[in-house]
């Protein structure tokens, strides 16, 4: 039978056990005084780590209006395949999209849902102001990745310099919202048929967001929910900081093979990213960096390799 919940959470967790906890405890000190009643879904992508104990452990301690359900896939789906498995379980018609490496502030989930249901009819996603764990802002929302912006990302620091990716102050529509966080009705997300589930991970968020502008679907971010976005916390060796980078270039490749653009286009984006990889491996050659070789050259390849 199916209960009758507010908002289920959907939070995909892959060998982050204390992340993964520490996010869970965030959520449950959140809603303390809440009256939604909430389930939030944790699919674990089959991690190799105490993960399984962990939240195993946890489960006893969300009760009442407050259920934590647990998946465990028996191989890695990725962010994509997982959000869409994950959602399957998901027993309301809201959904909050939540990466493990989060911290909620405050009543951050309450307000984000309070805003939404407001607003629902004029805007289809709504995401929160993220942080750093130092609780200076970070870019939030985004532009969408035309030959501009790729250049502004790659050799100007773009998102870094608030040209590309931004952190606005006041409620302000958006191309597209971080991944870290959303909210969305089931059906909207149905109707975009979920993540792409050709995309492991990375520029998922940004290719749904695309899809969902073409469909008329309005996306606002909404800064008075406050969330800390532990960005790359999981990422601290060199094989895990390569990942995001070959990702993200597989990701722009395929982005814009998929949305049909021109072939000119496609010709200025390869040349962008081959130029940025084959830079980046030659300046590591110079210095006898190996983090930079083998991520670069292994980028250079994706290009060179990309039909």
């Amino acid at each position: 039978m199916r209960k009758n919940f507010d908002l289920s959470i959907i939070i995909i967790s892959y060998n982050t056990a204390k992340i993964t906890k520490d996010c869970l405890v965030s959520i449950k000190n959140s809603l303390k005084h809440s009256k939604l009643r909430v389930q939030i879904i944790v699919l674990d992508n089959n991690s190799k780590d105490n993960s399984k104990e962990v939240l195993k452990s946890l489960q006893k301690q969300f009760k009442n209006n407050l259920e934590l359900k647990l998946v465990f896939s028996k191989e890695n789906l990725g962010f994509s395949r997982g959000n869409n498995r994950a959602v399957s379980e998901a027993d309301s018609d809201y959904l909050l999209f939540l990466n493990s490496d989060t911290i909620i502030l405050n009543q951050a989930i309450d307000k984000l849902y309070r805003f939404y249901i407001k607003n629902e009819n004029k805007y289809q996603f709504v995401g929160p102001k993220l942080y750093y764990p130092n609780k200076q802002p970070q870019p939030s929302v985004g532009k969408f990745y035309n030959l501009w912006v790729v250049f502004l990302t790659f050799y100007l620091q773009g998102n870094k310099l608030g040209l590309t990716r931004t952190s606005p102050d006041k409620i302000t529509e958006s191309d597209w919202l971080h991944g870290a966080c959303f909210m969305t009705k089931k059906d909207y997300y149905n109707k975009l048929n979920g993540f792409d589930e050709q995309i492991f991970m990375y520029m998922e968020e940004v290719d749904l967001f695309y899809r969902a502008k073409q469909k008329g679907f309005k996306s606002v971010f909404y800064p008075k929910a406050k969330i800390i976005h532990l960005e790359g916390a999981s990422s601290k060796t060199k094989i895990k900081r390569t990942f995001p980078i070959i990702q993200l270039y597989q990701g722009l490749l395929y982005f814009y093979k998929k949305h049909s653009y021109s072939k000119a286009s496609m010709f200025v984006l390869k040349a962008l990213l081959r130029i940025k990889a084959e830079l980046l491996f030659f300046i590591g050659k110079i210095i006898n960096n190996q983090y930079l070789t083998e991520t670069y050259g292994q980028a250079k390849k994706i290009v060179a390799d990309f039909r």
